[in-house]
This record gives C-alpha cells, sequence and structure tokens, in this order.
C-alpha cells in the first residue's frame, strides 16, 4: 500500500482527495492536515510515501514545506506531489528544484491524480501536461542560479545512458523508456542511477533539467 499523507487548507479539497485515494486498492490515507506546520510535523512523525501539498497554507506555505521534507538538505527526503490551483510559472519551478516529484493542477482529474501519486511512489516524476512543455522551456532559458545545482559530469556519459535522459528529458516514465529503447525496467533505472551520479543530480528532475540546459535534448 502506497502511503499519502494530504495537506490543505481547504476541508473540501481534503475530503475530495481523501475519498479518491481511498477508493484506489493500493493506496490509503495516513492523515490530512490544513497547514502547512503541521504537514511537516505528521510526515517526519509517519513518513508516508508520498505527501500531497497545496501551496496557499496558513504556517508554511507549500513550496516551503517542500523544501524541508524532501530540499537539497534533507537527509531522507520524502516523496512530495504539489497540487495547486496556481500554475505561475515560479511556483512550478520553485516546487521542482526544492525537491517536488510532481506538480499537478487540480483541475488535472482524479486518474491524473493516482497517476501522479504511484509515479512519486516509484520514484518517477509527474507534471501536468499543460504545462510540461512550457517549464522545460522554463529551464533550457533559466539563469544558472535558478537552476537545480548539478555538475559536469565526473566522467562522460555512455550513449545508452544518453538514450534515457532524453527519453526521461521529455517525461516518459520508467516504463515508457524500457520500451521505447527495449530495455528492461531495472537496467533503465541503472542508468539513471548512473547518470544521477556522474552529473550530481538529487532526482529525475534534476536530471531533466541539467539535459535541457546541456542541450543533450531540444525542442
Amino acid at each position: 500500500m502506497i502511503r499519502v499523507l494530504i495537506a490543505d487548507d481547504q476541508d473540501m479539497v481534503r475530503t475530495g482527495f481523501r475519498m479518491i485515494v481511498d477508493a484506489s486498492d493500493d493506496m490509503e490515507v495516513v492523515a490530512d492536515v490544513a497547514d502547512g506546520i503541521d504537514a511537516v510535523g505528521k510526515a517526519r512523525e509517519l513518513r508516508p510515501d508520498v505527501c500531497l501539498l497545496d501551496i496557499r497554507m496558513p504556517g508554511m506555505d507549500g513550496l516551503e514545506v517542500t523544501r524541508q521534507l524532501a530540499g537539497p538538505n534533507v537527509a531522507d527526503p520524502l516523496k512530495v506531489v504539489v497540487v495547486t490551483t496556481f500554475d505561475l510559472d515560479e511556483y512550478v519551478h520553485s516546487a521542482l528544484t526544492g525537491g517536488a516529484s510532481g506538480f499537478l493542477l487540480k483541475d488535472a482529474g482524479p486518474a491524473l491524480l493516482l497517476e501522479a501519486i504511484r509515479a512519486a511512489a516509484r520514484g518517477d516524476a509527474l507534471v501536468s501536461p499543460q504545462i510540461t512543455v512550457r517549464l522545460l522551456q522554463h529551464f533550457a532559458d533559466a539563469p544558472a542560479e535558478d537552476a537545480p545545482t548539478v555538475e559536469e559530469p565526473t566522467e562522460p556519459l555512455t550513449t545508452r545512458e544518453l538514450d534515457v535522459v532524453r527519453a526521461a528529458a521529455r517525461g516518459s516514465t520508467n516504463t515508457e523508456i524500457g520500451e521505447e529503447l527495449f530495455l528492461s525496467l531495472s537496467t533503465v533505472k541503472t542508468h539513471l542511477a548512473a547518470v544521477q551520479n556522474k552529473i550530481g543530480a538529487r532526482n529525475r528532475v534534476e536530471i531533466a533539467a541539467w539535459a535541457w540546459r546541456n542541450g543533450v535534448v531540444t525542442g
């Protein structure tokens, strides 16, 4: 079972998300809270598999909660999916560079919400389709100081690793990458792990950002 924490200051939203999650036979809600401070406390206490966070919450906003639970300085980061009504570029960028494993709009629908939770739980990242292209362009054009902190490769990426990176940067899941490149799921994961080590990335979002900024993948 995928254990999920929900944090949103609107009762109706929390109730709706809880109903969607609990209706799925492979996940359950372990807590729902109405503010950011409680979100951090409950998440650290319960260690859910995935945290669903709103951005605008009292006490502490979802972007800061994300940084505290999944940010660069967190020794044992949790998986975070930001779900919000606001798709402002700075919110998306801040959430993903702060460690989020996904960014969805609240009108994305139940199926995409569940898909994002499952993706985060298995180490993939899912972003609402309507903002993916704009997000990738933002990473490609962003000043260096605004981009995720990744290093020059400690050794050159292999041809196969570059193929996997290009597919991941275009938003493909591990399963889709395997089907496209005729690789097993474990081989895809091995390649991604090798790339992370070589460029100092913490997750596939940072791999994608690195790929777009360095011309590994283009439009």
